[in-house]
C-alpha cells in the first residue's frame, strides 16, 4: 500500500540543518516529495511512498538531527498521487 502525507514540523527546526536531515532520510528510504521552511518558523514536508516507510520516516522526524529540537509533528494523510520522482529541498 502506498501513501502520501503532508507534514508540518515545529520547534527549533530552522537554521539547524533540519531540512537536510529530512532530505537525506527520505532519499535513504527511497521516498519522494519535498521539504521547505515556512515563514512561521516551521518546516513543511510532503512525502509519498510505501505506507510503512512513510510511517518510519515520520518517527525519524521526531528525533531530528543533533541541533534540532522538535516540538510537534502534525501529519495529514492524503490520497497517494505518484506525483514526484525524487525528494528535494524547495524554497
Amino acid at each position: 500500500m502506498v501513501a502520501r502525507a503532508h507534514i508540518i514540523v515545529s520547534g527549533m527546526v530552522q537554521g539547524v540543518g533540519y531540512r537536510y536531515f529530512v532530505c537525506k532520510n527520505a532519499r535513504r528510504m527511497e521516498l519522494t516529495g519535498w521539504v521547505k521552511n515556512l515563514m512561521s518558523g516551521e518546516v513543511e514536508i510532503e512525502v509519498e511512498g510505501p505506507k510503512g516507510l512513510v510511517e518510519s520516516f515520520i518517527q525519524e522526524l521526531w528525533t531530528g538531527n543533533a541541533w534540532a529540537t522538535v516540538r510537534n509533528v502534525d501529519v495529514r494523510w492524503e490520497p497517494y498521487r505518484g506525483k514526484y520522482t525524487g525528494f528535494d529541498i524547495t524554497f
